[in-house]
């Protein structure tokens, strides 16, 4: 139906018979000519139509219209100077059509398909007719991008020895933190299966089949709150290896991301890329996932205010609290209406009020807790905060947790507020040593990344006595302030793994009834392993510049996890319930 496609001629191609099939972008009639723009995923060409060519090919023109599907054949010709297109790459060359054929008409789409910024078409509209929206060029160009990218990962991979191999996507519900989507079973009445959360049992116990370096593009699924970056089923690239230490995990995936942003002509990353313990991340940037586009670093002023006269700070101190302070650059004018609200930003944090300074053009200090400082303390913290003329210093008083939390989201608004952030730059930076356990709201030990990930060898010691000092063999890739993927050295041993499930009140017959299978595959020769899954569709979202990964997704569920475009989730008829031996006690919905 074609001899080339809508971006391939060129201006060799004057003078050669072609065929082209696409979409009608847009009808131009110019008063005896009509031009008509020929799209396809390739490109743009121009057509032209004259009646002196053909007065049926003429009448056949005239009646075109946006999105009509049509075959083209005429001759290329190339354009007059004056009338060539710089911008489309074949804007030197126009096709004489003497031959058209309708193959599809098109009804008028709910929403202009040239049109560049989607801002002006509701998410729910265009989340309606997908495929219609990916029909626009910029759509487009975001799947080939998609195509691309994958196509490295298998490619930068496969380079460095790992064999991809695919995981079930029916497996068994073992509840991790998000919830399952399960799947029941019609063979065996009462039992469900449950998509999968991530491949992560599945690798290691490939692992233990001796596969060595493991990869997989992998299809998971978590029925969980959606944010932007969240989507119900997602993809991750997954990775994992034998005989590894961190060191090792970390060097392949520095490697892989800087080829990756060379496959986008995006300036690829100084490797090895920067680290950061957990601790220092959170010391110094208040955020385990901390933006580094820009400073703004915490500094620690414990020591200064020790016995300072300001009761506040001098009795958090004594109380074993810390005080610290963030230099807000340049926002020495923030007015107090700002202030305010990053107050309120402060309380929610856990504070119990911010306290700040204002440092005016002159030079001059402005606050209502100066008067509680001696000059030896504003020498120190003019020193220390690296304070100058125009600047705003935000104090925090209490426990380093909290503190580190409040003036982690003060930092990132003041960002915003300073014009910081460069959308254009991107940094990366990874995050290791994360505690191992975490307390939730009932006060029980749980798994800061998941129960599988090994302790540092030398806080083994405190395991049982000081749960909370110990630190994992865990990290983290930050990119611009979003965590792109997380991973650890596993537990390798039945008996520490063991271990671990006591401690968070696993026992041993709930364990065994969950994990038996990996429990039992670890007695089995188990080598030391460990990997890593990073967010393919986040990675992409940060990449191309998109506003939320349902931009990098094709058909992408909404915030609510649905799907406006099929319909779905949708009820389903009762004959289907009573094979899968459901009843349902909720009101009926009709299918």
């Amino acid at each position: 139906m074609r001899t080339h496609t809508c971006g391939e001629l060129r201006r060799d191609s004057v003078g050669k018979r072609v065929r082209l099939s696409g979409w009608v972008e847009s009808v131009r009639d110019h008063g005896g000519v009509i031009f008509v723009d020929l799209r396809d995923r390739y490109g743009v060409t121009q057509v032209i139509f004259d009646p002196e060519d053909s007065r049926e090919t003429w009448d056949k023109a005239q009646r075109l219209r946006s999105q009509h599907v049509v075959a083209v054949a005429g001759v290329v010709e190339r354009r007059p100077p004056e009338m060539e297109n710089p911008k489309l790459a074949t804007g030197e060359i126009e096709v004489r059509c003497d031959r058209l054929e309708l193959l599809n008409a098109s009804l008028t789409p709910p929403f202009p398909l040239e049109a560049r910024d989607p801002a002006r078409v509701s998410e729910e509209l265009r989340l309606t007719y997908r495929y219609l929206d990916l029909r626009r060029a910029s759509m487009q160009r975001i799947l080939q991008a998609r195509h691309r990218v994958a196509l490295s990962v298998r490619s930068y991979l496969d380079r460095m020895g790992f064999i991809e191999v695919e995981t079930p996507i029916l497996g068994k519900s073992t509840p991790e933190g998000a919830r399952d989507y399960l799947v029941p079973s019609r063979i065996l009445p009462g039992t469900f299966f449950a998509l999968p959360q991530a491949p992560q049992q599945y690798k290691q116990l490939l692992m233990v089949a001796g596969v060595d370096r493991y990869f997989q593009l992998a299809r998971c699924f978590r029925d969980e709150d959606l944010r932007a970056d969240r989507q119900p089923e997602f993809t991750q690239i997954d990775i994992e290896m034998s005989f590894v230490s961190v060191a090792d995990v970390i060097a392949v995936v520095d490697g892989l991301l800087a080829e990756l942003f060379r496959e986008l002509n995006v300036p690829a990353p100084e490797i090895p890329l920067p680290r950061l313990t957990y601790q220092q991340a959170m010391d110094r940037y208040g955020s385990d996932h901390p933006d580094l586009r820009y400073g703004l670093e915490i500094v620690d002023l414990t020591n200064i205010f020790a016995d300072s006269t300001f009761q506040v700070f001098r009795r958090a101190v004594a109380a074993g609290q810390v005080v610290r302070a963030l230099n807000a650059r340049g926002l020495g004018q923030t007015p107090l209406r700002v202030l305010d609200e990053w107050t309120e930003v402060a309380r929610k944090a856990g504070l119990a009020g911010l306290a700040y300074i204002r440092i005016a053009g002159t030079g001059e200090w402005k606050s209502p807790i100066l008067k509680y400082l001696s000059d030896g303390e504003k020498e120190a913290l003019a020193q220390r905060a690296g304070i100058q003329a125009g600047d705003l210093v935000l104090f925090a008083a209490d426990d380093r947790a909290v503190v580190s939390k409040a003036l982690g989201e003060l930092r990132r608004l003041a960002a915003k507020e300073a014009g910081l952030i460069d959308p254009d730059r991107h940094a990366l930076v990874w995050i290791t040593e994360f505690p191992l356990f975490e307390r939730d709201e009932a006060g029980r030990l749980t798994a800061v990344h998941h129960p599988f990930t090994a302790p540092l060898e030398e806080d083994l010691p405190h395991l049982e006595s000081e749960p909370l000092r110990v630190r994992s063999q865990s990290y983290d890739i930050v990119m611009d302030g979003v965590e792109l993927g997380g991973g650890s050295i596993r537990i390798h041993q039945r008996a520490l793994q063991e271990r671990i499930f006591a401690l968070m009140g696993v026992d041993r017959q709930r364990g065994e009834a969950r994990f038996g299978h990996l429990l039992t595959a670890l007695e089995y020769g188990a080598p030391p392993h460990g990997g890593i899954a990073l967010g393919f569709d986040r990675l992409l979202m940060l990449l191309l510049g998109a506003e939320s990964i349902r931009d990098v997704i094709a058909f992408p569920k909404t915030q609510k996890a649905v799907d406006l475009m099929m319909g779905a989730p949708a009820p389903v008829d009762d004959l289907q319930l009573r094979e899968l031996h459901i009843r349902l006690d909720v009101p009926r919905l009709s299918p």
